[in-house]
């Protein structure tokens, strides 16, 4: 191939040595890794340390006949001709496995490859540089190499590569005819989907982030991922990823993508081959098949040997296309691979990825750390976004119970007792400088917000975090699993104060004697959001409730240039009764005399027109106290309710009582399980009423995001309190209407319904009594 010839295929170094070098068993006991942020701190240390002339983030590329092979080698030294490698790793270096550490000097040989071709040079000094975060102590392998050896090397890389890389280029050749030919897979579309494609279409075509609200009905998931497929032969997009709150969304993008028929048309003499490869990606609690086992050869028989079976599996995978959770599982047992891992690997090759929010916004999120590595373009469809924001700040949060560091230090192994007993007496001089700074504070409330980061008590919980790591590397599959537990709570604290600002506070929460709460609380995902919402090629954000934009795009840290846009309904206001009962208050002082209004409110609408009606409540005390009510003044007409903690199979028998035909109330709560993503059409639900603004608590950590969200965005109490009630109420709401033939009652039961801030809040369509 002449040097101006364009390559076949490119890849990274990183991503060349994990398809070609990785060898024997899954083994996770070498962990955790440092967070990124010590990883790019600990680079910065060892090259700091480094002599005058030395190079860092060195940018090296080669090609070995159709392969293009790129990357930036960590360090070169000219004078001693040395090539770095460095790793940041945390406990013994000694229980590394030697696959990992094979896997180490491969990408190494690789880079020296590259950097002897580059620059002329017959030999070099490879060294792998491991630093020690917790010491800061370096341990430094090396080994002379010369050019001819790392040549062969390099080669034999290539070699392994090749054929995969040729089989790749032909796939994207073969998905992008069939995509540029795809055709909406319905006769046509229905009001208000066309709309909405456009506006995708657009997005992706110009690279920009959409907040798009959409209604129920009109089939947002086709709409979102027929235009975005479409645009991705033309605008160069390497992966989709549609990702959903919930399971059932996941069914849905799944469900929308077979209609798609995603196999290349049958030519005689071949079957027709998957022209689009779409992988469900699971959590590992659910995937896991040995969930009492740990994910290493020596216990796992799916973890030995499991990069020794992973190129089989994998060929096998791509070739069948399709892999949802049943089929990726079906394909793991056939080979004897773990199904998580072989998901986890299958992300790197598959076309589009339908998951969980957390598998693009996390701070490790899987399909993130694929893009940044790959340098892919990717598209983003995020589903049911309104839920964006709070799980988001889920996402950047964590807490520690003092009564389970507590019970851990008095039954904790030698080794770790000493470093237990500093976090024990950490956290009781934290709490103790708490009760004398404001000792009537503290008596009256059991909540508070720190004014800074316990920084003793952290650097004592980093300590705890090594400890345990090194007693489980020693004791693997024999160690009390609560140790493990406790280590993940404090790895995911100690990141998350290493970030901390003014996105977020810390707060104490005692419950009593030696039973405190710490917690760090994001309340602005923006400052985590926004680089992933700026390295993407375009975004598109859709819900049925997405009013004020301006509140998602500051809480979420969307660009400047978003686009708002939103699909008039396909409903008539005459399809839906609204009435707001101005006569009643749900405050917390007025609920004992709102529950005979609100029963006669009930049984009025039910005796008027007789059916299946669902009535919302803020809390389940509230509920309960309702319910009573209604059985006693009001026996003859039926009811039923969500109770606290329901599992999947008692949700299932709430909802059968929802047939055709059927009579009778159902109660829930606001922001519950059936306060969306249920679907009940036609007389399965012919009316809510909703007995609560929807409203968070108005208790001291509300109280704390609203000063918080007053001072950045000058909206506290709007972003606090009323908007994020408002959505769930239209949420709820939109569970009567799901078809435009679909006919209902709403009853709003609160006199600031009536609020011209709260009325502005309501879907235009509506018209209220």
């Amino acid at each position: 191939m002449s040097a101006t010839e364009a390559p076949l295929y490119r890849v990274a170094v990183r991503a060349l040595c994990d398809f070609t070098a990785r060898e024997g068993d899954l083994d996770h006991r070498f962990t955790p890794s440092p967070s990124a942020r010590e990883g790019i701190e600990g680079h910065a240390l060892v090259t700091g340390r480094r002599a005058d002339g030395y190079e860092t983030e060195l940018p090296l590329s080669g090609r070995y006949e159709g392969l293009m092979v790129t990357g930036r080698a960590d360090g070169y030294d000219p004078a001693r001709n040395c090539l770095e490698e460095i790793k940041t790793h945390r406990g013994d270096l000694s229980r590394m496995a030697a696959n990992q550490r094979t896997l180490h000097w491969a990408q190494v040989k690789v880079y020296g490859a590259l950097l002897c071709g580059e620059r002329g040079l017959d030999s070099v000094t490879l060294a792998l540089v491991y630093l020690d975060i917790a010491t800061q102590r370096e341990t430094r392998l090396t080994q002379e190499a010369t050019a001819a050896e790392l040549n062969a090397f390099f080669a034999a890389q290539c070699r392994r590569f090749l054929a995969w890389a040729e089989q790749e280029r032909d796939h994207r050749e073969r998905r992008d005819r069939w995509l540029a030919a795809l055709s909406f897979p319905h006769a046509e579309f229905r009001p208000g989907q066309r709309e909405l494609s456009e506006s995708v279409y657009k997005a992706a075509a110009t690279g920009r982030c959409l907040l798009a609200q959409a209604p129920t009905g009109i089939g947002k998931t086709m709409a979102t991922l027929f235009p975005t497929l479409k645009a991705m032969p033309r605008q160069r997009i390497d992966r989709v990823a549609f990702l959903t709150m919930k399971t059932p969304g996941r069914r849905l993008a799944l469900n929308a993508l077979a209609q798609l028929e995603l196999a290349e048309p049958y030519v005689e003499g071949q079957s027709g081959r998957p022209a689009l490869r779409v992988l469900e990606l699971v959590a590992r609690n659910k995937a896991c098949e040995h969930p009492d086992k740990a994910c290493h050869g020596d216990t796992c028989p799916l973890a030995a040997g499991f990069y020794d079976r992973l190129p089989a599996a994998r060929q096998a995978a791509v070739a069948r296309g399709w892999l949802d959770r049943e089929a990726l599982r079906a394909v793991a047992l056939e080979h004897g691979v773990c199904s998580y891992y072989l998901g986890q690997e299958l992300a790197r090759w598959s076309d589009v990825c339908v998951g969980d929010v957390n598998h693009y916004f996390d701070s490790t999120a899987l399909l993130h750390g694929l893009a940044q590595a790959n340098g892919w373009r990717l598209a983003l469809l995020v589903d049911e976004a309104h839920n964006l924001v709070d799980r988001a700040r889920g996402m950047y949060s964590a807490e520690l119970d003092q009564r389970a560091f507590s019970r851990l230090h008095r039954n904790a192994p030698a080794p770790l007792v000493k470093s237990l007993g500093r976090l024990v007496r950490q956290w009781q001089a934290l709490v103790r400088e708490q009760r004398e700074a404001d000792a009537t504070k503290a008596e009256r409330e059991g909540y508070r917000v720190l004014t800074a980061l316990p920084q003793r008590l952290v650097a004592a919980l980093q300590q705890v975090a090594v400890a345990i790591t090194d007693y489980l590397a020693e004791h693997p599959g024999g160690a009390d699993p609560t140790l493990q537990e406790r280590l993940f709570e404090a790895l995911a604290f100690v990141r998350l104060a290493e970030t901390f600002g003014d996105h977020s506070l810390c707060d104490l929460n005692q419950q009593g004697r030696g039973q405190t709460v710490l917690g760090l609380r994001n309340l602005v995902p923006a400052d985590f959001l926004a680089p992933r919402f700026a390295q993407v090629h375009s975004a598109v954000l859709f819900s049925a409730t997405l009013n004020p934009p301006r509140y998602y795009r500051d809480l979420l840290g969307l660009p400047s240039d978003c686009v708002w846009r939103t699909v008039a309904t396909p409903f008539r206001a005459e399809q839906l009764e609204v009435r707001i009962q101005g006569d009643i208050s749900t405050r917390l002082r007025d609920r004992e005399a709102s529950l005979d209004p609100i029963v006669a409110e009930l049984a009025g609408q039910y005796r008027r027109r007789p059916g299946l009606y669902l009535a919302f409540f803020s809390s389940f005390a509230y509920l309960e106290r309702a319910l009573a009510r209604l059985a006693e003044t009001q026996p003859d007409v039926p009811a039923w309710a969500q109770t606290r903690g329901m599992a999947e199979a008692e949700r299932d028998a709430f909802l059968s009582r929802f047939r055709p035909g059927g009579r009778g109330i159902g109660f829930a709560v606001l922001g519950g399980a059936f306060g969306e993503g249920v679907d009940l059409p036609g007389d399965r639900l012919i009316g809510a009423f909703i007995a609560t603004l929807g409203l968070p608590p108005f208790d001291p950590f509300n109280e704390a995001l609203k000063a918080r969200l007053e001072t950045r965005f000058g909206c506290g109490d709007a972003y606090a309190y009323r908007i994020p009630g408002m959505i769930k109420v239209i949420q709820a709401a939109g569970r009567v209407i799901r078809d435009p033939q679909d006919r209902g009652t709403l009853v709003l039961m609160d006199d600031r319904f009536r609020r011209p801030d709260v009325r502005r809040l309501l879907p235009e369509w509506w018209r209220v009594e």
